[in-house]
């Protein structure tokens, strides 16, 4: 017999509910603003919040266009966004992405995941963030936290990143794409944990199938 299918439709009314208690993820606060966005979610990469809200900040107020941020020296950079992980190679990553908009796109973002994709540094899960947030087109930003989750809740069943977001594309409500990566991130960093997460305080065990988990508090 078929394992039964998480009811998606409770679990997001319970989730956006939910998250109300905690700080927003810090790209999350540069909507409709497709560089800041991209540039966030870069220096996000591998990296917590916090310290990316930090060097987010510290870089924006030195610049929020490319030609503003092309201006610094790559040094300059890797001081200012320190010590988000691998600071020197996202600081030259930067400085090609604002070079490469200003060459290629008269300074703009690309609204086009494909188009994204050809920029340094920049993969699925950041193009598609950029589509979701910068434009509020159609995407699904699949990072380690939605990864995860979906598995857990088994309304998936996947091996990488990619396959999940290609799965949740097929099955997940087209009206639930822009805010999916938002929900699960909260939940992820602040309850659903990689291991050990908190099932005792989670308000959709219910709909959970707990997949792979192991121990919980």
């Amino acid at each position: 017999m078929a394992t039964p299918q998480p009811n998606i439709h409770r679990i997001i009314q319970i989730l956006r509910r939910e998250i109300r208690q905690w700080k927003e993820p810090i790209v999350g606060h540069y909507k409709k603003d497709p560089f800041m966005a991209l540039i966030s979610c870069i220096l996000s990469l591998r990296t917590k919040d916090e310290t990316t809200r930090g060097a987010s900040e510290r870089l924006f107020a030195r610049g929020c266009a490319p030609r503003e941020i092309l201006k610094l020296p790559i040094r300059a950079i890797e001081k200012i966004i320190y010590p988000v992980g691998f600071y020197r190679n996202k600081a030259s990553s930067i400085k090609k992405i604002c070079l490469i908009l200003l060459k290629n796109y008269q300074g703009r973002v690309p609204d086009e995941i494909n188009e994204l994709l050809k920029l340094p540094g920049v993969g699925r899960k950041t193009a598609n963030l950029v589509v979701t947030l910068g434009f509020g087109k159609p995407g699904i930003c699949v990072d380690t936290h939605v990864h995860r989750i979906s598995n857990r809740l088994g309304y998936v069943k996947t091996k990488t990143p990619e396959e999940t977001e290609m799965t949740l594309r097929a099955k997940l409500p087209k009206r639930y794409w822009l805010e999916f990566n938002d929900l699960l991130v909260a939940y992820g960093q602040n309850l659903c944990a990689p291991v050990s997460p908190f099932c005792n305080r989670c308000k959709i065990k219910r709909y959970c199938g707990r997949v792979g988990v192991t121990s919980y508090r």
